[in-house]
């Protein structure tokens, strides 16, 4: 009896472990770069970046940041069940006049781990 218990059990902790692995949370971004175009200085522009869980379990975003002081992010901090939807805010604050590249880096559970997603644009007077 123990000869056919290990194996079987040995069998039934790898295939576990091998479907355990396949169920992933995944995002499906509507867009993952937004240009504002030319924006007037002193006022802060927000760009909403919506996505979908396409993943098998909940897609927990564990936190999102700017590249700089001058980006604020929202995001959820629910966990996004799948098939459900989300929407990440970047908002930029348009202090000094030029072109600006900022990125996002959102970290979560997420297929791939992490994503970066970018904003741009002009300041004018």
């Amino acid at each position: 009896m123990k000869k056919v218990t290990l194996p079987l059990l040995l069998f039934f902790v790898t295939t576990s472990l091998v479907f355990a692995g396949a169920a992933v949370a995944a995002f499906g971004w509507a867009e993952t770069a937004h240009n504002f175009g030319q924006i007037a200085q002193g006022k802060p522009v927000t760009a909403e970046f919506a996505f979908t869980n396409k993943g098998a379990i909940p897609l927990i975003i564990h936190k999102a940041y700017g590249s700089c002081g001058c980006t604020g992010v929202d995001y959820p901090k629910q966990p996004i069940m799948p098939g459900a939807s989300g929407t990440i805010k970047a908002t930029f604050n348009a202090a000094a006049v030029g072109t600006f590249n900022k990125t996002v880096t959102v970290e979560s559970n997420a297929e791939g781990g992490l994503v970066t997603l970018n904003i741009h644009g002009e300041v004018t007077k």
